[in-house]
């Protein structure tokens, strides 16, 4: 199970995209960059988050710990943004919580070389989950502690926002593949090494695996049961895999395809917005 942790001081609002996370300590004396249930992208994106995550890392990539935070809508009658408070009364009870990483920076590629299985990883893990949100415009990775850590799964499954067109998009190929930000780093070796990853990491989604991690989720979070994501998942991943298939043969060069990673690598260096102005623990 998630820990339960209760907030106990809304510390900084982050203003980054709509969903408006915020600094939370908590009872744990811990720090906690907290997503609400009441955001704009509402509970499905949490969903995601938990899913998504907790796979990463039960196949081995490192996330920072998820936990669910208990948050009283009072802790932000201080905060003078309307918007802040009206969040936090929309988002009574448990929210998600992401431990904060104290001196951590935003992914790099001139800086920080990743070993090509370990880009693969990610790359399969991405292209899976249908995640969007791993462009090199908006890398979702963090180096700490000579890591690199997978943050941010809240725009992935995003067929689970139209659960009547679900069955529809189990093969659906990774939108925006070619942008992928770690995808340079597989150079031209990209269809062996994402090959390799396949046969290695679509064996260990199993059932019993995909309903462990989906029983994290709070219920009152999902519109649908458990079983319907476990489902969609080992769909996703059995057969012939159409989704894995497009990355293995592209209709051009990955290696050309991926040139905007490149002239951005310099782009956006240091610690992310969401991650400035609080304090670890």
């Amino acid at each position: 199970m998630l820990r339960h942790v209760l907030a106990t001081r809304y510390a900084t609002p982050l203003r980054e995209g709509g969903s408006l996370p915020g600094v939370m300590e908590g009872d744990d004396l811990g720090t906690w960059v907290v997503k609400f249930t009441g955001a704009g992208q509402g509970p499905k994106a949490l969903v995601a988050e938990v899913i998504v995550g907790e796979l990463a890392r039960g196949l081995g990539l490192a996330v920072p710990e998820l936990v669910l935070v208990d948050v009283d809508p009072d802790l932000g009658r201080t905060e003078p943004d309307q918007e802040v408070q009206d969040l936090l009364r929309a988002s009574p009870g448990r929210n998600l919580g992401m431990d904060y990483l104290p001196g951590s920076i935003t992914y790099d590629p001139l800086a920080f070389p990743v070993e090509p299985a370990l880009a693969a990883r990610v790359i399969w893990l991405d292209a899976f989950t249908l995640n969007v949100d791993r462009s090199w415009r908006n890398p979702n990775l963090l180096v700490w502690g000579a890591r690199l850590w997978l943050i941010d799964h809240g725009a992935a499954l995003y067929p689970h926002h139209d659960w009547a067109g679900a069955a529809a998009a189990v093969d659906r190929p990774l939108p925006g593949f070619a942008d992928h930000v770690l995808l340079p780093v597989l150079g031209a070796d990209a269809p062996d090494l994402l090959a390799a990853v396949d046969r290695e990491l679509a064996p260990a989604v199993t059932a019993e695996l995909l309903s462990r991690i989906v029983g994290l989720v709070p219920p009152e979070w999902a519109e649908v049961p458990g079983s319907a994501y476990v489902d969609w998942l080992l769909s996703r991943v059995s057969g012939e895999r159409p989704w894995l298939a497009a990355m293995l043969a592209p209709t051009e060069p990955l290696v050309t395809r991926s040139e905007p990673a490149r002239r951005a690598a310099g782009r956006g260096t240091g610690r992310p917005d969401w991650l400035r102005g609080g304090s670890g623990a």
